[in-house]
């Protein structure tokens, strides 16, 4: 099970960091990641991390982080200078390694406007 929170109204310019909290998983194997969907628009991803190793979207990158907490079993999402065109609707995964299977969290929505 995959429960994020964090999301919210920001303005341009601010910064939001998003949580993701799993269970059922064995979290220090799994890939994680974080992907959005705008209205109208296809899920894109935003970024993954696999073991240590990170990927971003050329959208985000230099202004969101990924990190995972082991103890807490959680994910996050740190964004930092969120523009207007980073609103939309932010969904965790966690992808099995041996499996390929997903797992998707309900989504928290984030919302950039002045």
């Amino acid at each position: 099970q995959l429960v994020e929170s964090g999301g919210g109204w920001v303005q341009p310019g601010g910064s939001l960091r998003l949580a993701c909290e799993t269970s059922g998983i064995i979290f220090s194997l799994f890939t994680m990641g974080w992907y959005r969907q705008a209205p109208g628009k296809r899920r894109e991803l935003v970024a993954t991390l696999s073991g240590t190793k990170t990927n971003y979207a050329d959208a985000v990158n230099d202004r969101f982080t990924i990190s995972r907490d082991g103890a807490e079993n959680t994910v996050y999402l740190q964004m930092n200078s969120l523009k207007p065109e980073d609103t939309a609707l932010y969904f965790c995964n966690a992808e099995d390694p041996f499996t390929s299977r997903n797992f998707w969290g309900q989504g928290t929505q984030v919302t950039v406007s002045s």
